[in-house]
């Protein structure tokens, strides 16, 4: 039987979702932005507002408040089913992504308060950063710069294929679409490692929809709530989590171990192979790697196994 979802009007939310098989789901830049994006336009199309939002490779958390449960069950499934859409087109799959959302109410402010601390360290947790800021897609440090993980873009001296990409991604959202594979692939094509990075800190400023201001006043300001995330993991006994290995760094190892002698270009190219073909990749990433076998799995969608 199914589970009511439990529900306080106005309280905050933390959404949970996880992969149909526990497989990956973010294998580039591309895959985080796309989401983002996905999430971001959802989010002014539904009466909900996101106070923290962590994307996590084979997972993503989200702090959200809304009036009536039906407004956040239409967001989540609003940026689920189009994101879902996006990457199985990509990935030449028709089989579902994500399973259906969880979801805890937080009403207090302290719960509230460890709520934001727990999604902050996810990225430290799994050793994918040393602080909580320091993880790109905890998107934090957003909060203060619009370039943290990137040197400053000044358009006046910027390339012509980088003031271009960055035309096209104003075009899109004015336009209240978000950044599909396609655009950040063409956009992308001719700009140097530097610019790709800058072009991504644009898209995550441009997208930007995260309610800091919401979230600090549970602290009282930016650099308390920083301080909390150290000094604290934080905590959530209502919705379980389960983890694979110690380390979801091995996770950009495969990727680009993917990219560098097998896929070039694309990194999702491999995904369309037939499972049997997927698995002639084990060897190679677990000798070359520090994943488990069940995390290589994982990253080649497929059933453990020998």
């Amino acid at each position: 039987m199914k589970e009511k979802r439990r529900f306080v009007a106005g309280a905050v939310n933390h959404c949970y979702q996880k992969t149909v098989n526990g497989e990956l789901i973010f294998y580039s830049v591309s895959d985080y932005l796309v989401c983002f994006t996905h999430i971001s336009v959802a989010s002014r199309r539904h009466a909900v507002s996101v106070l923290s939002q962590v994307l996590m490779p084979d997972h993503l958390h989200g702090s959200v408040v809304a009036d009536k449960k039906s407004e956040l069950e239409a967001f989540v499934q609003d940026y689920t089913s189009h994101f879902a859409r996006a990457h199985n087109a990509l990935c030449h799959r028709n089989e579902p992504l994500l399973r259906p959302f969880g979801s805890a109410p937080k009403s207090g402010s302290k719960d509230v308060r460890s709520n934001l601390i727990y999604l902050g360290n996810n990225g430290p947790e799994r050793k994918l950063s040393t602080v909580a800021e320091g993880y790109r897609w905890s998107f934090l440090p957003y909060f203060q710069s619009k370039h943290p993980f990137s040197e400053k873009l000044r358009l006046e001296h910027a390339t012509h294929p980088m003031r271009q990409a960055i035309r096209e991604v104003q075009a899109f959202r004015k336009a209240e679409l978000p950044m599909s594979y396609a655009a950040i692939r063409r956009l992308t094509a001719k700009l140097t490692d530097v610019e790709k990075n800058q072009l991504a800190d644009y898209i995550i400023s441009a997208y930007q929809y995260i309610e800091y201001d919401a979230a600090i006043a549970y602290f009282g300001d930016y650099q308390t709530m920083l301080e909390a995330m150290h000094a604290s993991k934080g905590t959530e006994y209502e919705i379980k989590e389960e983890f694979v290995g110690w380390d979801d760094k091995v996770y950009g190892q495969m990727s680009k171990l993917i990219q560098t002698h097998v896929c070039r270009t694309d990194v999702h190219d491999f995904l369309a192979w037939s499972e049997d073909k997927r698995r002639e990749l084990f060897a190679f990433l677990k000798d070359n790697t520090d994943a488990t076998a069940r995390q290589v799995y994982k990253f080649l969608r497929c059933p453990p196994g020998t």
